[in-house]
């Protein structure tokens, strides 16, 4: 692999072919470490748009991207023995297909998915 590019994984770029994320981009196309699919980043953002990615919180209240939410049920974060407390204020929040509906950073955690059914919208 060249110096510099690393896999990354994002809910938003899942293999077609076999589903696994864990997944590289270069150059514009993304390919599986998996499988070994190539596919174009383009294809990714076209089937989002077509497919009018449509996310509510657990009152029903749409999302955006950009939002802020707050968390309402304290949440273990796998893999650690951090929790992310109920009330906690997520802002910027970023849109995504797959298991979890949202992207974003949780201060004092760091970056994370989430589900829409654990936030309620902020209204200014």
């Amino acid at each position: 692999m060249k110096e510099g590019k690393e896999p990354i994984m994002s809910a938003s770029l899942i293999c077609p072919e076999c589903g696994a994320d864990y997944v590289f981009e270069n150059d514009g196309s993304v390919t599986c470490m998996e499988c070994g699919h190539v596919w174009s980043v383009a294809d990714v953002v076209k089937s989002e748009e077509e497919a009018g990615l449509v996310v509510k919180d657990s009152n029903g209240t749409l999302l955006q991207d950009g939002d802020t939410v707050t968390v309402i049920k304290d949440l273990k974060v796998k893999g650690s023995s951090s929790v992310v407390k109920v009330g906690t204020k997520v802002k910027n929040i970023r849109l995504v297909a797959g298991d979890h509906d949202i992207d974003c950073k949780i201060p004092g955690i760091g970056a994370m998915g989430l589900k829409s059914e654990f936030v309620k919208k902020v209204t200014d």
